[in-house]
């Protein structure tokens, strides 16, 4: 056999080998898409929060509304939460007084942008509620950010309630979709049934008392 017949026969079939072997390599390296354990989910239940505080609202049966008891809470701080999923809405209240509404606004829109370095998308909603003076916005973001819900509810005069949605565990916006987007529901089930109150008496201590 001629050596240069024989070089390119080499050659050949050393080629085919190279090309069989790259094909062979990149099937096994192919990323496959990461599973994640299914989440069952509880039925839809809700009662009717009621407090001393000047509000009320319809929180899910699977949650628990308790008082906020870290250091420098203040009165009508609330948490409602989700021990199940490890999630969290805090509920900050302001009363309203010597214009200080639009100090609390921009509080509330400066804590929502802090999480657009870790967002995909930051969408608003307006929510309007004439009928029960019941006005806000809903900050609905996107991606692995810490918080993936927020917002704020007034009635322009007295009253200023801030909520965030917090989960205890590493953001991942794809393993906790299916529970985003499940207590996402109860939270625009808490703005559609929520209500301000009538009240003259103080604000209650809810370090001093337990509800």
């Amino acid at each position: 056999m001629p050596i240069n017949f024989f070089l390119r026969y080499l050659v050949l079939v050393a080629s085919s080998l190279l090309i069989t072997s790259c094909s062979i390599d990149d099937e096994e390296l192919s990323p496959k898409p990461r599973g994640y354990f299914r989440i069952d989910l509880p039925e839809k239940k809700y009662h009717t929060y009621q407090s001393d505080c000047p509000f009320t609202f319809e929180s899910p049966t699977y949650a628990y509304v308790h008082p906020d008891e870290e250091k420098n809470t203040e009165p009508c701080w609330l948490n409602i939460d989700f021990p199940r999923f490890k999630g969290r809405i805090h509920i900050s209240y302001k009363p309203l007084h010597d214009n200080n509404l639009r100090g609390y606004l921009e509080d509330a829109y400066t804590l929502a942008s802090k999480h657009q370095i870790k967002a995909s998308a930051i969408g608003e909603m307006l929510i309007k509620r004439d009928s029960v003076k019941v006005y806000g916005l809903v900050y609905d973001i996107e991606g692995n950010a810490a918080s993936s819900l927020q917002f704020y509810l007034t009635d322009s005069t007295h009253h200023f309630l801030r909520g965030a949605l917090y989960f205890i565990a590493p953001p991942n916006s794809d393993s906790i979709a299916p529970v985003v987007e499940f207590i996402r529901k109860d939270v625009f089930k808490l703005i559609n049934t929520f209500r301000w109150t009538s009240r003259t008496s103080p604000l209650p201590d809810f370090k001093n008392k337990r509800h």
